[in-house]
């Protein structure tokens, strides 16, 4: 899960675009790959002191890119890429119990003109399915998810029902991957998104098991802390 290239101090300006931030870094005016569509209205904010990794390329705009923030004396991991490295080695080391003895690990197997993040087969060919989501606002100890809406993602919940009953799918899961330790309990950002609440929620009552799980940050990868409770 690692990803190379120096992390930097850097002093957040402005947002131009979801995916584009100017900073200061070590003084000089720099643009920034943010590698997260939420709106994290809480954190960017002028002023405000991140973490950038240098992390140029030759088919990249930017040669930094945003990884993180002290929010209220918590990291938090802003890469929205990075609770899927961290599933997939997790799945590969078969280092969470709560997917069955299962065999093989597919990286974004297609269905339903898309794609979910992982597929596990077992010895009886029973499939599970698992759609991870990244999770960085927390508010009085409720992890929430969307910060954004998604239809996206109430689509892709949607479609894990469709497929256990269309029998592609012996089990389904959503995991919501929580980048910080703050949270105490999880549940749909209704305010944000009452749709996706209403997705998952029905969902979760025909069959999809809502995982969230806790994370710290270390050296800028995830380590586990504990699954925490879903209220829908």
């Amino acid at each position: 899960m690692s990803r190379t290239g120096t992390v930097h101090d850097a002093i957040f300006l402005e947002r131009p675009n979801r995916f584009l931030a100017k900073m200061t870094v070590h003084g000089d005016l720099v643009e920034v790959f943010v590698p997260n569509p939420g709106r994290m209205h809480e954190m960017m904010i002028p002023g405000r002191h991140m973490f950038v990794r240098h992390s140029p390329g030759p088919h990249r705009r930017t040669d930094y890119t945003l990884v993180g923030i002290e929010h209220d004396g918590v990291l938090v991991s802003l890469d929205s890429n990075l609770p899927n490295r961290f599933m997939k080695q997790a799945l590969i080391d078969h280092s969470l119990p709560f997917f069955g003895q299962y065999e093989s690990v597919q990286v974004e197997p297609p269905l339903y003109d898309g794609r979910f993040d992982f597929k596990l087969k077992e010895a009886d060919d029973s499939v599970t399915l698992v759609e991870v989501k990244s999770c960085t606002l927390v508010e009085k100890g409720v992890a929430l998810f969307p910060d954004a809406p998604t239809e996206r993602g109430a689509r892709h919940v949607r479609n894990l029902v469709r497929a256990l009953e269309e029998g592609n799918a012996n089990s389904a899961f959503v995991v919501f991957v929580i980048q910080r330790p703050d949270a105490k309990t999880f549940t749909s950002h209704d305010k944000t998104d009452p749709d996706f609440g209403e997705a998952l929620r029905w969902a979760n009552k025909n069959g999809v098991e809502v995982i969230p799980l806790l994370t710290r940050v270390v050296n800028w990868n995830l380590e586990l802390i504990s699954r925490i409770p879903y209220r829908p």
